[in-house]
């Protein structure tokens, strides 16, 4: 009975309605209380997560694939509804979202102190954000997961517009004006795919209509797009390098963490079961992107003397292991990359807070500006070389096992582009070594000195910050089982939607034992 009633709590709709009770709450706060806004913004987003958790708990992976349905009318002549459903890729990445969010408000408590702008109106938009990011990957309706898609750039826009730092007005526009490009291809794929769809946005109604061969396919690109600017895929990509060094480090983590994961996340969801045929046709395209964005990315990545915009071009880097493993159409490689979408958004998330805390003290994202800090910070120095590890994938780090998975499961069905993807993790370790030798090793630079800042380590506020990130990346760095056992389902499904299986066994070790 208490099992049925976990089950029956409109968990969804509380989940995407609750930040957006929150921000108006922090909203109407006086902007001379800030220290309120600030507490309140943190107590409501631990809200938001400790409901995620009993939703988590409430999902029986081995139940159906989609779990936790609500739906709720909305526009009927369009046949449009509220309809809110989880399958186990959703259910990590809404987790992913509401663990981030609060580590994110206590990173950023002193973000918005130097600007003219309204703290309470900052961390309002930070749970405004939340609620569309929670929307967007709990939507079960293709309107309702279009609505939130657009709405979701509107408080990242002001965020980095209003608060961020150099040159950020240009990168707001930037990230706005890309990402409203790929929202019109979106709509018209949208709009087709309800006139040819049978008058229903229903996700589970459309993944058993029929398309016509050239009409799948014009409809999986107008999603495609959208989802590879989202991503972003090469050569889509030039709008996050901007965001990411513009934005403040916590917006730009929650940039690079959890907003990018939209646009691979809509391809698994929207591309694959939707448009299975266009899915195979357009594969080897999409993962010849996906390789030359490891490869150039990372090169462009070696070669950047600004932290932020580094640490971006890294994230582009990974988007394209995501990528291969998507499109090699394996469970294994397709496990590999849902996985790699929530440890992205860890290690990923961890290296951009980290990297704020050090520019904060600098004044500065120019690695010249450094050299040899960590004589002066070496607890943060220390952070910083393990979020490079992570980030570059070492064994005993979440990112080692999604990148394993990905590069096993596309060596079987695939060896070329397997081997060509392992030279990105080559240049992962040259460019993150590279950043960790020129800012926190070598000789120091005098100038350091002269900044009283970056004489005080890490805080205990900064301390809370990173511990929870560090926690969860070993965890599931040695047993990322509890996620992969949710996460397998949901890929198994989708492949079969695509109409894909896997191949033969290699030496007796079946690809569960292997994804386990």
């Amino acid at each position: 009975m208490a099992e049925l009633a976990m089950q029956d709590f409109p968990y969804l709709t509380v989940l995407t309605g609750l930040p957006l009770l929150g921000a108006i709450v922090v909203w109407c706060l006086p902007k001379s209380r800030p220290e309120t806004a600030k507490i309140v913004a943190l107590a409501w987003s631990l809200l938001v997560f400790v409901l995620s958790v009993v939703m988590w708990i409430a999902f029986d992976a081995g139940g159906d694939r989609f779990q936790l349905r609500e739906s709720y009318q909305w526009i009927p002549t369009w046949d449009a509804r509220f309809t809110f459903a989880a399958d186990g890729i959703a259910l990590v990445m809404l987790l992913l979202v509401t663990v981030l969010v609060p580590i994110v408000i206590v990173a950023s408590w002193h973000d918005a102190d130097k600007s003219r702008r309204s703290i309470p109106t900052y961390f309002a938009l930070l749970l405004v954000l939340e609620c569309t990011m929670i929307g967007v990957f709990a939507a079960a309706d293709v309107f309702l997961f279009y609505v939130f898609f657009e709405v979701m750039l509107v408080p990242m826009y002001f965020l980095i517009g209003s608060f961020g730092g150099h040159q950020r007005q240009y990168a707001a526009v930037k990230f706005f004006l890309y990402s409203l490009v790929g929202g019109l291809f979106m709509l018209a794929a949208v709009i087709g795919l309800w006139v040819v769809g049978g008058h229903t946005f229903d996700w589970q109604a459309l993944t058993s209509s029929e398309f016509a061969t050239n009409t799948g396919r014009w409809l999986f690109l107008g999603f495609f797009i959208a989802f590879a600017i989202k991503a972003p895929f090469f050569p889509f990509h030039t709008w996050l390098p901007d965001a990411g060094g513009a934005a403040p480090a916590g917006a730009a983590a929650l940039l690079v963490g959890v907003l990018d994961k939209v646009g691979t996340f809509g391809i698994l969801r929207y591309c694959l079961p939707l448009f299975p045929e266009a899915s195979r046709w357009f594969a080897p395209w999409a993962i010849a992107l996906a390789l030359i964005g490891i490869i150039y990315a990372a090169l462009l990545a070696i070669g950047q003397n600004d932290l932020k915009r580094l640490v971006s071009y890294t994230s582009i880097a990974h988007f394209g292991f995501i990528g291969v493993g998507i499109f090699a159409f394996t469970t294994q490689a397709g496990t590999g990359a849902v996985l790699y979408m929530l440890n992205h958004g860890l290690a990923t998330g961890l290296l951009f807070l980290v990297v704020g805390m050090l520019v904060a003290r600098r004044d500065s994202a120019n690695i010249r500006d450094f050299g040899g800090a960590g004589k002066l910070v070496p607890v943060l120095a220390g952070v910083l070389f393990f979020a490079g590890l992570a980030s570059l994938a070492l064994p005993g780090t979440a990112p080692f096992v999604s990148e394993f998975l990905v590069l096993v499961g596309t060596f079987t069905v695939n060896k070329p582009v397997a081997v060509i993807a392992t030279v990105g993790i080559i240049l992962a370790a040259a460019y993150v070594l590279w950043m960790v030798q020129r800012t926190t090793q070598g000789n120091l630079n005098p100038a350091l000195l002269e900044e009283p800042r970056m004489r005080r380590d890490l805080s205990v506020r900064e301390k809370v910050v990173v511990a929870p990130l560090i926690l969860l990346i070993l965890f599931l760095g040695f047993y990322p089982k509890p996620v992969t056992d949710v996460i397998n389902p949901a890929v198994q499904a989708t492949m079969q939607d695509v109409g894909k299986s896997d191949p033969a066994p290699i030496s007796g070790t079946t690809t569960e034992a292997a994804v386990k």
